[in-house]
């Protein structure tokens, strides 16, 4: 379990990027963060790597509080993607970029070759492994970014705006890996993201606006809330929007065969 209790945390007196934010994350649970531009998203993300530390409060997983002692351990069983995958980036290719982080933890040759072959199937870049970095867009090195995190069988998975870079057919391509890794791994997933259709699979959603929480609970609940959303510069998905418009008028709303099938179209696809 994660556990975050009053987290704040202060670029300087004048920017704070978030306000006394408590939430938690239960074991193979997936969790969406998301909110508007600056809205402190992917500072969380940096503070439960430990990559800064909190200027307030504390986080915890599984009771012991991260800090400078326990931060090696915690990275451990953490991966994160973030949003630039040239931040992650540090093979001359991408089989070498995966290969990094597996030495690091000293797994064998012949271990190795298998992870990279079978993580970059997944994500659709097993025929890149010999391509330089450069050669790539910016949609395929998030998937190499992906890839490396997967191999390295972390417990708990951050992807922060993961999915930014890739075109729809990518997008639906994570979306599916992601509920590969819920139901057949039971990885933990926690995901910043401005994409509600993913938000939308989730088991929780977590609603930032200007550093603090302003909602939290399960998808169907926070889709209903469409002022709480447009006020955070964030919409509906479209099935979920074509359900809400359908029952403001009065003579759609009378049709029971339509609004039966917009409501099996958005909760039961």
């Amino acid at each position: 379990m994660i556990e975050l209790k009053n987290v704040e945390y202060k670029y300087n007196d004048y920017d704070i990027a978030l306000r006394g934010v408590s939430f938690t994350v239960n074991e193979g649970e997936f969790v969406s963060i998301i909110g508007h531009n600056g809205s402190g998203k992917s500072t969380i993300a940096k503070l439960l790597v430990g990559l800064i530390k909190p200027t307030g409060g504390e986080i915890l997983y599984d009771g012991t509080k991260l800090d400078e002692n326990t931060v090696a351990d915690v990275r451990k069983k953490v991966g994160i993607v973030f949003q630039n995958p040239d931040n992650q980036f540090v093979g001359y290719n991408v089989k070498y970029d995966i290969a990094f982080g597996l030495e690091n933890y000293k797994v064998e040759r012949s271990k190795m070759i298998e992870l990279i072959d079978e993580y970059t199937k997944k994500v659709g870049m097993n025929e890149y492994l010999e391509r330089e970095p450069e050669s790539l867009s910016g949609g395929q090195k998030q998937r190499v970014a992906i890839a490396g995190i997967l191999a390295l069988n972390c417990d708990i998975i951050i992807l922060d705006e993961a999915t930014s870079m890739l075109d729809p057919e990518g997008v639906n391509d994570i979306i599916n890996l992601i509920d590969e890794l819920r139901n057949k791994y039971k990885k933990t997933l926690i995901t910043i993201t401005h994409d509600l259709n993913l938000a939308m699979k989730s088991d929780k959603i977590i609603v930032l606006r200007e550093g603090e929480i302003i909602k939290e609970g399960k998808p169907e609940d926070i889709f209903k809330e469409r002022d709480i959303l447009l006020s955070s510069n964030l919409d509906m998905p479209f099935s979920q929007k074509a359900y809400y418009l359908a029952g403001l008028d009065e003579e759609l709303n009378k049709n029971k065969e339509l609004m039966d099938a917009l409501w099996e179209y958005h909760f039961k696809k």
